[in-house]
């Protein structure tokens, strides 16, 4: 029987390989993906300022828009700043705790993400189909909750994963061929039976974007109906402006993932599966706080009063 080189050998730090197989283009994609992270902070970033510092937005719907860029923000923090490394360094490591690490951060945000819109998506259906009850339901304290909830819930459900993620054995080969640590390619690098890892991160997975998007779709199809029920066309212009940001969010994010993790075959190129992944760690980021400031009344209205207050030294 042949041994392998790193066989009985414990991988203390994995390669990411990032876009290794293209280093003719290293200096045209860190720039390009520079570019894309600041204004993804930037963008976001401003939305959580412009809600904080305007009254007329302190409101439940902005409140949780606060959380989703706030996420953002950390969603992609969690992997550019790494990626943007191993595109120009020679070495391309990263530690097996830093590699867990990243991974935990990421399945957590992107199930915070997840329960979220599912909580955006109940607000909108309280305020379009019982708009008369829509003030006594959605207080302060109850959105506070219903934040606090996504996001220790999906923190704590991927602890259960990163249990048995962390009890592998990793004895090589000790390559990633990917810019973050994903769980399928992590997994995969482990010499121990990874059955219950996987069983267990599908389980979760599964719970986190399965059951908030059979919620979403039972509330815009409650939506949709009590919209139908509107007779006048300016209400139903009005009901309908109220719901197009989130639902053009929802699509995108869900739109995103299935392209992802459902669309790429077994025969698909693992370049192709990177090109995938990066429409939701950036694309998805980018887009969000476009989407709810291009039609936006509100928020045009919130940027027009800080652009025309004068700094104080100028008063």
């Amino acid at each position: 029987m042949v041994t392998l080189p790193w066989e009985n050998q414990t991988v203390v730090e994995f390669i990411l390989k990032g876009f290794s197989s293209m280093p003719e283009l290293n200096i045209f994609l860190f720039m390009t993906f520079l570019v894309l992270y600041i204004l993804i902070i930037s963008g976001n970033t401003l939305i959580v300022l412009l809600v904080l510092f305007s009254r007329p937005l302190h409101t439940p719907m902005y409140f949780f828009l606060v959380n989703l860029s706030f996420l953002e923000i950390w969603y992609t923090s969690n992997i550019v700043p790494n990626m943007l490394l191993i595109i120009l360094a020679r070495r391309k490591t990263i530690s097996v705790a830093g590699c867990l690490a990243q991974f935990y951060f990421f399945g957590s945000l992107a199930a915070t993400e997840c329960l979220l819109l599912a909580v955006m998506s109940y607000d909108r259906y309280l305020a379009v189909c019982q708009p008369l009850h829509y003030p006594i339901l959605m207080t302060g304290p109850f959105c506070i909750r219903l934040a606090a909830s996504s996001w220790l819930c999906c923190f704590l459900l991927t602890t259960i994963t990163m249990v048995p993620l962390s009890r592998l054995t990793f004895c090589g080969p000790s390559e990633i061929d990917h810019f973050f640590c994903d769980f399928a390619p992590l997994v995969h690098l482990s010499c121990m039976d990874s059955s219950l890892t996987e069983t267990t991160a599908y389980v979760t997975s599964s719970a986190v974007t399965l059951i908030p998007f059979l919620f979403i779709t039972a509330s815009y199809s409650c939506i949709l109906a009590a919209i139908l029920r509107i007779p006048c066309g300016t209400g139903r212009q009005k009901a309908c402006s109220t719901c197009s940001s989130h639902l053009t969010v929802v699509m995108v994010f869900y739109g995103t993932l299935i392209a992802t993790y459902l669309i790429p075959s077994a025969n698909s190129s693992q370049l192709l599966r990177k090109g995938f992944s990066l429409l939701h760690t950036i694309l998805t980021p980018m887009l969000n706080p476009i989407i709810y400031s291009l039609r936006n009344r509100d928020i045009h209205e919130a940027m027009k009063k800080c652009l025309s207050k004068k700094p104080g030294f100028l008063r």
